[in-house]
C-alpha cells in the first residue's frame, strides 16, 4: 500500500494504542502461568500476533477477542517444533530461551530483515553451555537448536539489545537450578529491563538484582496467573507528541505518567528541543513551540530515532544525535534511510557510524515520493514530516505500519489528516 498525504492541521483526541513492549511481556508471562489470565487492551499488530502464535507453539491456550485475550498457560510444553517470529525482533529474542526450557529440538525462523538481525549473544552462550545448534543458511535464521538451556552463570554485554536479557529472565526461573546473569558492560535500555522485572513480579516470579550488574534467579519457580490491562505506548505517542510540538493539537489519551517504559524518554527529549509536555490525568498534551537544536543520546531509546530525526530537521540550529549505532540493526538501517528520505525533502543531515548531525530548516519540500524502506516507524515519522511540507507527500510501502500500529492512518484521518490510498 502507498499513501499520499496532503498537509493539513491535525486536531482532536487520539487513544494511544497499548504498549507493544508490555503486550509481548504480558502475553508471555500469562502463557507460562498455570491457570487462566485475562490480558486487556490488546491490539493485534503483526508483532503481537507472532508472539501469540509462538506461545501457542509452546503449549498455551490463547482465546482472542476484540481487544482482550484469555490465556490458559502451561509452563512450556511445545506442541510445534518450528517457531516463526516473522519480522519481530522482540519475539525471536524473547522466545529462544523460553522454547529451550524443555529438551526437544526446535527450529526458529523469521522473514525479511529479521533473518539478518544479530543473535550472536545466544550463539555464544550456546557454545559456552555445549548446546548444539545449526544455522541453516548464511543468515542468523533459520536456526535449529537441539538441546535445552541449563541453569548456571550467564555473562552478557549490556550494550546490545536488552531483549536477550529479557528472554533469559523469563526462562531461567523455570529451570531446575539457580542461575545468575552478569552484565559485563554498562547496561543500556535499562527501562526495558525494568518493564520485564515489573511484569515478572506481577506474575509471581522473584528475581533480585545488584545495581543492574548482576541478576540472581532462583530455579523451580512457578508463574502465577494474573489479569493485566496494557497501558498506552510511549514509542507510539512519540509521533503524536512531535506532531503537536510542530503545531497539531492532539489530546493523547490512555497514558500512564508513572510508566516504567523506557520510551517515556520522549518527554525529556522533546523538552530538550524546547518543547512542553504536560499531563492532565491520563491525557498527555504537547504545546506548539519553535524547537531548538540540542544533543540527544539514543543509548536507552533507539526506537525514538526516526521521529526525533524529523523534529531535528525542522528545529533551529544544529542537533547532534549520539549512540545511533543500534538504530542501524532494526527493520532497516534507520540512520541512513532517514537521512536519505529527509535529504530529499531539503533537510540537512550527516552521519558517522555512531552519530548524526542535523542542521534544521524552516520547512520541508513536498510534491515528492518517498520510500518507507518497509519500516513501520519510518512510515509514521514521514507522515508527521508531511505536516511541515509545502506540498503533497507520497510514501511507498506504507502498509509496514501493520507491524506495530495497524490503525495509524485511520487515526491520522480522524484528527484531520488527508490521506489518499493506492494499493
Amino acid at each position: 500500500m502507498n499513501v499520499t498525504i496532503t498537509p493539513n492541521k491535525l486536531k482532536g483526541d487520539v487513544i494511544i494504542p497499548p504498549s507493544k513492549s508490555l503486550s509481548h511481556r504480558a502475553i508471555i508471562a500469562a502463557s507460562l502461568a498455570l491457570g487462566k489470565s485475562v490480558i486487556s487492551n490488546v491490539i493485534y499488530s503483526e508483532d503481537i500476533k507472532v508472539t501469540i502464535d509462538s506461545m501457542r507453539a509452546c503449549g498455551a491456550i490463547i482465546e482472542e477477542y476484540s481487544d482482550y485475550l484469555v490465556i490458559t498457560g502451561s509452563n512450556v510444553k511445545r506442541v510445534k517444533d518450528v517457531i516463526n517470529a516473522n519480522e519481530s525482533g522482540s519475539t525471536i529474542r524473547f522466545m529462544i530461551p523460553i522454547a529451550l526450557v524443555i529438551d526437544e529440538p526446535v527450529t526458529f525462523t523469521g522473514n525479511n530483515h529479521l533473518v539478518k538481525r544479530p543473535l550472536d549473544i545466544y550463539t555464544e552462550l550456546f557454545d559456552k553451555q555445549g548446546i548444539k545448534y545449526e544455522r541453516l543458511s548464511e543468515d542468523y535464521l533459520p536456526m535449529k537448536v537441539y538441546n535445552a538451556i541449563k541453569p548456571g552463570r550467564y555473562e552478557i554485554r549490556g550494550d546490545v539489545s536488552s531483549q536477550f536479557i529479557t528472554g533469559l529472565l523469563y526462562a531461567l526461573p523455570l529451570l531446575d537450578g539457580d542461575s545468575e546473569i552478569v552484565i559485563t558492560t554498562k547496561l543500556e535500555s535499562k527501562g526495558y529491563v525494568d518493564l520485564t522485572m515489573d511484569m515478572l513480579k506481577r506474575f509471581g516470579i522473584s528475581i533480585t538484582t545488584t545495581d543492574y550488574s548482576t541478576f540472581t534467579i532462583k530455579g523451580n519457580q512457578q508463574y502465577l496467573p494474573a489479569d493485566y490491562t496494557i497501558e498506552g505506548d510511549y514509542s507510539q505517542v512519540a509521533f503524536w507528541a512531535v506532531a503537536s510540538t510542530l503545531g497539531a493539537e492532539i489530546n493523547m489519551l490512555n497514558m500512564n505518567e508513572n510508566s516504567f517504559q523506557g520510551d517515556k524518554k520522549i518527554l525529556d527529549d522533546i523538552k530538550d528541543f524546547g518543547g512542553i509536555c504536560e499531563f492532565e490525568g491520563t491525557t498527555l498534551h504537547a504545546k506548539k513551540v519553535t524547537p531548538k537544536g540540542c544533543t540527544i543520546d539514543f543509548a536507552q531509546s533507539p526506537d525514538l530515532g526516526p521521529i526525533l530525526t524529523v523534529l531535528a530537521s525542522v528545529s533551529e540550529g544544529t542537533t547532534n544525535f549520539l549512540n545511533v549505532e543500534r538504530l542501524r540493526i532494526k527493520e532497516c538501517d534507520r540512520v541512513t534511510c532517514m537521512i536519505e528520505e529527509l535529504n530529499k525533502m531539503g533537510a540537512i543531515l550527516e552521519e558517522t557510524p555512531n552519530t548524526m548531525t542535523i542542521t534544521g530548516v524552516k520547512r520541508l519540500k513536498g510534491s515528492l515520493e518517498l520510500d518507507s524502506h518497509n519500516d513501520h516507524r519510518i512510515v509514521m515519522s514521514l507522515a508527521v514530516a508531511s505536516l511541515m511540507c509545502d506540498g503533497k507527500l507520497k510514501i511507498k510501502n506504507a502498509g509496514a505500519i501493520k507491524k506495530s500500529y495497524p490503525h495509524f492512518f485511520e487515526t491520522f484521518e480522524s484528527v484531520g489528516g488527508i490521506v489518499e490510498y493506492e494499493e
